[in-house]
C-alpha cells in the first residue's frame, strides 16, 4: 500500500505499524480469535500514541473521523479529548474511528472496562504537560498509565488475568517502557521529552546538551548502563509470570520478556552509546532470548 493509499485508510496505516515494534503483537502461533483481538486492542494503543506523538497519517482523516475541525486537527490535546470521547462510546453507544469500531466487539466479548484505555490516552495527555521526570518513582508512575495497561489487557483477552500475574505483568510493561526510553533518548530530546530522571542525571553528571551529541560520553553511557540494569531487574521479577501459563501464551508472554532482555543485550553490545540511533538486536539473539526465557534459566 502507498503513503496516499494508506492516508485515506487510517485504520489499515495504523496496524501495519505492528511489524515494526519492538515487541510481537499478534504472531501467527496464536488461536485467531486471539490475534484478531490483540490486534483490535494495539489498534487503540498505537493511534492513542501516534496521536501523542503527532504521527497521524498524513491528511487529517484521523480527525476527521473523531469529529474535529480542520483548524484544530493540530492540537494535541484536543484530538486526545476527542479520541476519549469516541472511547466511550465503545462502551456504550457507536464510535466514529474505524479502529475503535474494530476494538468494541472485543471489549464485549472479554468485558473488558474503561480503565486500561483510560490509562493509555492519560499517559499520552500527560506528555503533551509533562516532558521532565525528577525522579524514578515519577518515570514509574508515567509507565502505569504508558505502559501497564498494554499487560493486563493481554491478560484479560486471554482470559488469564490474576493479581498475581497482573503484577509480574506491570514489572514488564515497565521495564519494556524504560528500555524504549533508552533506545529513543535521542528522538525523545527532538520531542523535548526527557525520560531519564533528572536526579539520576545529576548523580551522573549529565547535562541535556550531552544527550544532544552525535556519540555519547562516558558519563551519558554510565547512566544508560544505570538504568538499563533497572530495567533488567524488573525483567527478572516480572519473568515468572511466562511459567505461570501454558501453551502459545506461553511462547507469546516469552517473547515479551526476551524481547526486552535482547534489547538490553543490543544496547550494551552498542556500549552503551544509544545516540546515535537506537540499538536494535538481530533476530539470533532474541531466539536465544526466547530459549532461555522459556527454561526459566534468566
Amino acid at each position: 500500500m502507498t503513503r496516499t493509499d494508506t492516508a485515506h485508510d487510517p485504520e489499515r496505516a495504523t496496524l501495519d505499524k505492528a511489524a515494526g515494534e519492538n515487541f510481537p503483537v499478534a504472531p501467527f502461533f496464536l488461536p485467531r480469535a486471539w490475534r484478531t483481538d490483540l490486534m483490535a486492542v494495539y489498534g487503540f494503543a498505537r493511534l492513542v500514541d501516534d496521536i501523542g506523538d503527532g504521527d497521524l497519517a498524513p491528511g487529517g482523516a484521523d480527525a476527521r473521523l473523531l469529529g474535529v475541525p480542520a483548524g484544530e486537527a493540530g492540537d494535541r490535546l484536543v484530538l486526545l479529548d476527542a479520541f476519549e470521547a469516541d472511547l466511550r462510546r465503545v462502551f456504550d453507544g457507536t464510535p466514529g474511528h474505524p479502529l475503535l469500531r474494530r476494538l468494541q466487539p472485543t471489549v464485549r466479548r472479554h468485558r473488558l472496562t474503561p480503565e486500561p484505555f483510560l490509562g493509555l490516552i492519560a499517559a499520552n495527555r500527560q506528555d503533551q504537560l509533562v516532558t521532565r521526570y525528577e525522579t524514578y518513582d515519577d518515570l514509574l508512575a508515567y509507565c502505569e498509565l504508558s505502559a501497564n495497561p498494554v499487560g493486563r489487557l493481554v491478560l484479560a483477552v486471554t482470559g488469564t488475568s490474576t493479581p498475581e500475574r497482573v503484577r509480574r505483568s506491570d514489572a514488564v510493561c515497565t521495564a519494556l517502557q524504560i528500555v524504549e526510553h533508552l533506545q529513543d533518548v535521542a528522538e525523545d530530546l527532538g520531542r523535548d521529552r526527557v525520560y531519564l530522571p533528572a536526579e539520576d542525571m545529576k548523580r551522573f553528571h549529565v547535562q541535556e546538551a550531552d544527550l544532544a551529541e552525535p556519540t555519547a560520553g562516558a558519563s551519558v553511557r554510565a547512566l544508560v548502563a544505570y538504568e538499563a540494569e533497572r530495567a533488567r531487574g524488573l525483567l527478572n521479577e516480572g519473568a515468572p509470570l511466562v511459567g505461570s501459563v501454558h501453551g502459545r501464551l506461553r511462547l507469546l508472554l516469552a517473547g515479551f520478556v526476551a524481547g526486552g532482555r535482547a534489547a538490553i543485550g543490543a544496547i550494551a553490545a552498542a556500549d552503551y552509546d544509544v545516540l546515535p540511533g537506537p540499538p536494535k538486536p538481530g533476530k539470533v539473539q532474541l531466539l536465544r532470548e526466547v530459549g532461555v526465557t522459556l527454561r526459566g534459566e534468566g
